[in-house]
């Protein structure tokens, strides 16, 4: 058995199937929609963007959470409980080379993005509200155009 390690910025969707990527793709797509080039609602859009939690940091939290209550529970109720942390520590070993483990299925299809998904978004409205006009030889229209064709793919 050969150990697959894949490449950081697109491991998770990678291991995520196409349909959830494509729903979760799609999602975005339709927030950039409603947002269109309103400028106040492309502040909001971006506000809520930075409050975001992308899907490694829930599995931090996750994972954390559940180490800390197995350490406790281990040396409070019984010592059978120190398996959690070994178990979630080998999860999360999992998940840093392979982009995979137990919880990504679930939390893709709960809709977490990854930081990159995340950016894509960003980065499209803050085209929209022309932070890339001067340094874009393209019109900002163009880039924005070019953005969208790329978004999570």
């Amino acid at each position: 058995m050969q150990l697959r390690i894949a490449e950081s910025s697109s491991r998770v969707q990678l291991n995520t199937k196409p349909a959830i990527n494509e729903k979760i793709r799609q999602a975005t797509i339709d927030r950039l929609n409603f947002t269109g080039f309103d400028v106040d609602a492309i502040e909001q859009r971006l506000a809520e963007l930075e409050r975001e939690w992308d899907i490694e940091r829930v599995i931090e939290a996750n994972a954390s959470s559940i180490v800390l209550a197995g350490l406790t529970l281990g040396a409070t109720v019984n010592k059978r409980w120190f398996l959690l942390p070994a178990v979630v520590a080998g999860f999360l070993l999992q998940h840093a080379v392979q982009g995979w483990c137990p919880p990504v299925p679930v939390l893709r299809r709960l809709g977490f993005r990854t930081q990159r998904e995340i950016d894509n978004e960003r980065c499209i409205l803050l085209a929209r509200r022309g932070d890339f006009e001067k340094i874009n030889n393209r019109s900002t229209r163009e880039a924005i155009e070019a953005l969208e064709s790329n978004i999570s793919r």
